[in-house]
C-alpha cells in the first residue's frame, strides 16, 4: 500500500499545485476560442480552484480535425504495436513519477478522499495503462479455415477518431479505462471530461505528450454537455464515442449517432445493484464489511455501488447489528485527511439531489443527516420494495435494506430493476451461489464479496446499465477496432472459378 502523508502535508502539497486551465489540443494548451471559462470548485470548501476553458462546438471541430490529421498520416495509428507499447510504458512511468500530485489534484477537484485517491484511483489508473500497453503486441489476428485455393485473413484496424466522454465520480480511473485500449489500438482520442472534474484529465494529457504520444493523438476539450458532449456525439468525422455516466445522458448519444453518421457507441451507465445475503452465509461480520464497503466507498458515487441489501429474514437482525457497527468505521470529513473514508459529494447540485432522498418516511437505522452543504452521513434505511429508495439510483452513501423469505424471492427482487450492472450474492452453498449468479441479470456478479473483477475481466451492464461493449479486459480493445476480412485467391488462372 502507498505510504500516506499527514493531513498537514497534503494541505501543503495542495497549496503548491499548478492547476491546468486550458484545453489540450494538438499537443499544447489552448484557451477556448470564445475566451469563455467556467469555475472548477472544490466541493469540500466551496472555493474556486481554477477557471477552466469553456469550450464549444468550434473547439470540438478544431480538435476533431487535428485528431483526424494525426490518424490519417499514421504518426500513431501506423506505428508497430511494439512502438506504441514502449510509448505507453513511458507514459505510465511518468504518471507514477507524478502520482502524488495527481492524487491531491483529484481529491481537491472531486471531493474524493485522499485515502482512496492514493490507494485506489491513481495506482489502478497506472496499472490499467500498463496492462493495455503490454497487451498490444500479444493480440493476434486470425486466418479462417478457407479452401486450399484461398486465404482469408481477419485483421483488426483502429476504428479512427474516438470521443471519450467521462463521468465525474472516477475522473482518472475512467480516463484510463478508455484511453488505455483506445491508444493501444492506434486511435486518436478527444476526451470530454465532466465539467465538475476536468483538472486531472488536462494534466494527464500534458504528461502523455511528454511521454512521446504525438500531437493530435490525445486531446482534452473541457466544457458542458450541450457545448462539447453533444457536438462530439453529432460530429460527422468522429468514428466512435465511448460514454460513462447516467442512463439519461447515455440515451442521447444513441440519438446523436442516429442523427449523424451512425458512429459506433459504447455506453456504461447507471446501476441499482443488489447484495443478496442468504441465511446460510458464512461469517456475517465479513459479509457486513463487504456490504458496507460496497455501499459507502467513494461516498456511494459509484455505478456499481451495492445500494440495495436483500437479506433473508432469519439472519436479518444479526447481519444488521454488524452492518451498523461497520458503518460507524466510515468516518466523514475533510477529504485531505487520510483518516477519513467519506469525503464531500461532488457538487452542490448533487448534494441537494442526494439529500432529497433523505426526506423520507423510511425507517432510518443510522445516518440520514447532512453537514456543511457538502457531506452526507453513511445512511442505512429499511425500505419497501415499491419505494423510490429501492428503485432509483441515488448515487450517494445510502443503503436500502429489503427483507425476503427465501432464495427465489431474493433473486426475483435482485432482478426487479431497470438496471443490470453489478450484483453480489453471499452464501455457503456453492450450488446456490452459482445458480444465483447465473440467474441475476447483471454484467458482473461477485460471490461472497463486493467487487468489480479486475482489469482482466470485462465490465459493463445488462438492460439500461450498458450498451454496445465492455470496458476492461481484452474485450475493451474490440470496441476501438474494426474487423476486416482480407480474402486472397490462390487458384491458378486456368483453374479459377467465380466465387
Amino acid at each position: 500500500m502507498t505510504d500516506l502523508l499527514t493531513r498537514e502535508e497534503y494541505k501543503a502539497l495542495a497549496a503548491k499545485l499548478t492547476l491546468p486551465t486550458n484545453a489540450f489540443i494538438d499537443g499544447s494548451y489552448r484557451p477556448a476560442q470564445s475566451g469563455e471559462t467556467f469555475s472548477s470548485v472544490n466541493p469540500a470548501t466551496g472555493e474556486t480552484l481554477a477557471d477552466i476553458a469553456a469550450c464549444s462546438s468550434e473547439d470540438v471541430d478544431f480538435a476533431v480535425s487535428k485528431a483526424r490529421d494525426a490518424f490519417e498520416d499514421g504518426r500513431w495509428s501506423k506505428l508497430s504495436p511494439g512502438e506504441r507499447k514502449n510509448v505507453l510504458i513511458r507514459f505510465a512511468k511518468l504518471l507514477t513519477r507524478n502520482r502524488r500530485e495527481l492524487a491531491v489534484m483529484e481529491s481537491l477537484d472531486s471531493g474524493k478522499t485522499i485515502f482512496d485517491c492514493e490507494t485506489v484511483d491513481v495506482p489502478e489508473t497506472i496499472h490499467c495503462l500498463k496492462w493495455h500497453a503490454e497487451a498490444i503486441d500479444k493480440i493476434y489476428d486470425q486466418v479462417s479455415p478457407a479452401s486450399d485455393d484461398h486465404i482469408a485473413m481477419i485483421v483488426r484496424e483502429p476504428i479512427g477518431v474516438v470521443g471519450l466522454v467521462l463521468p465525474w465520480n472516477f475522473p482518472l480511473l475512467m480516463l484510463a479505462w478508455k484511453i488505455g485500449p483506445a491508444l493501444a489500438a492506434g486511435c486518436s482520442v478527444i476526451v470530454k471530461p465532466a465539467e465538475e472534474t476536468s483538472l486531472t484529465a488536462l494534466r494527464v494529457a500534458e504528461l502523455a505528450m511528454e511521454a512521446g504520444i504525438p500531437r493530435g493523438v490525445f486531446n482534452v476539450v473541457p466544457g458542458t454537455g450541450p457545448e462539447v458532449g453533444e457536438p462530439l456525439g453529432r460530429h460527422m468525422d468522429v468514428d466512435m464515442v465511448s460514454f460513462t455516466g447516467s442512463t439519461e445522458t447515455g440515451r442521447r448519444f444513441l440519438h446523436y449517432a442516429a442523427d449523424s453518421n451512425l458512429k459506433e457507441v459504447v455506453l456504461e451507465m447507471g446501476g441499482k445493484n443488489p447484495s443478496v445475503v442468504l441465511k446460510d452465509a458464512d461469517n456475517l461480520d465479513r459479509v457486513a464489511a463487504h456490504v458496507v464497503n460496497g455501499a459507502f466507498w467513494n461516498m456511494g458515487e459509484n455505478c456499481s455501488a451495492s445500494s440495495r441489501l436483500i437479506v433473508e429474514e432469519e439472519i436479518k437482525d444479526a447481519l444488521m447489528e454488524r452492518i451498523l457497527a461497520h458503518t460507524r468505521e466510515w468516518t466523514l470529513g475533510d477529504p485531505l485527511d487520510p483518516e477519513h473514508r467519506v469525503g464531500a459529494l461532488v457538487s452542490s447540485a448533487h448534494f441537494q439531489k442526494v439529500c432529497s432522498y433523505l426526506d423520507t418516511d423510511a425507517d432510518v437505522l443510522t445516518g440520514g443527516k447532512s453537514h456543511d452543504g457538502a457531506y452526507v452521513e453513511p445512511t442505512v434505511l429499511e425500505v419497501d420494495a415499491s419505494s423510490a429508495l429501492a428503485r432509483e439510483e441515488i448515487f450517494g452513501p445510502v443503503l436500502s435494506v429489503l427483507t425476503v423469505r427465501g432464495f427465489d424471492e431474493a433473486i426475483a427482487m435482485a432482478n426487479a430493476t431497470d438496471y443490470g450492472l453489478a450484483a453480489s450474492i453471499f452464501t455457503s452453498n456453492t450450488k446456490k451461489a452459482l445458480r444465483g449468479a447465473r440467474a441475476i441479470r447483471a454484467g458482473t456478479v461477485t460471490v461472497n464479496c463486493f467487487g468489480e473483477g479486475d482489469i482482466s475481466t470485462p465490465f459493463g451492464g445488462y438492460k439500461q446499465s450498458g450498451f454496445g461493449g465492455r470496458d476492461n479486459s481484452l474485450a475493451a480493445h474490440d470496441q476501438y477496432t474494426q474487423l476486416k476480412t482480407i480474402w486472397v485467391d490462390l487458384a491458378d488462372d486456368e483453374d479459377e472459378a467465380v466465387g
